[in-house]
């Protein structure tokens, strides 16, 4: 009898599942962007859930993640009514908490004009500044934040930490 081994996709399937809660994720495409499909931006946000799983930070046990893609336009309007800042800004997150059931939701916010200018600016690869901000989304959306200094550095060494185990730079540093 012929042994049958799962598919890489399979093992990879079964390895997510055993390392992370469910992640329900939804992308909305607020401008046409071709260079992140919803299985590129699944990848990272599951990359920041294995990664908070295996270093017992993950305080929920189902996620539920909605990561919308907008021009300037819509990204200036929804900084200045949710943050009185009158200007688009590269990622905004909107945390709703946990559940009593353990599920935490939140909303992604990734300004594309915004992303394609800081990526220049800093002599960043596209995609590797679109990972970062992508993972930096999903901490917020778990309820990490950087308003106090402490605060700020276990955040960038987390998302440091997930973006290494991509084969991604600090983007701190680099």
């Amino acid at each position: 009898m012929t042994e049958r081994h799962p598919s890489a996709s399979a093992r990879n399937t079964a390895q997510v599942a055993e390392t992370a809660p469910a992640l329900h994720f939804s992308v909305q495409y607020g401008m046409p962007e071709t260079r992140l499909p919803r299985w590129k931006l699944r990848r990272w946000a599951e990359a920041a859930l294995r990664d908070l799983h295996r270093h017992d930070l993950l305080p929920a046990n189902e996620v539920v993640l909605t990561l919308r893609l907008v021009d300037a336009e819509e990204g200036q309007s929804l900084n200045r009514d949710y943050r009185e800042r009158d200007y688009a800004t590269n990622v905004l997150t909107f945390e709703y908490g946990i559940d009593p059931d353990g599920v935490a939701a939140g909303d992604i916010v990734l300004c594309v004009p915004v992303l394609d200018r800081e990526a220049v600016e800093q002599g960043k690869p596209w995609q590797h500044h679109a990972a970062h901000l992508t993972i930096h989304g999903v901490l917020h959306a778990l309820g990490f934040d950087h308003i106090e200094p402490d605060e700020a550095e276990a955040m960038e060494a987390i998302e440091t930490r997930i973006l290494a185990g991509m084969g991604i730079a600090d983007p701190y540093t680099a």
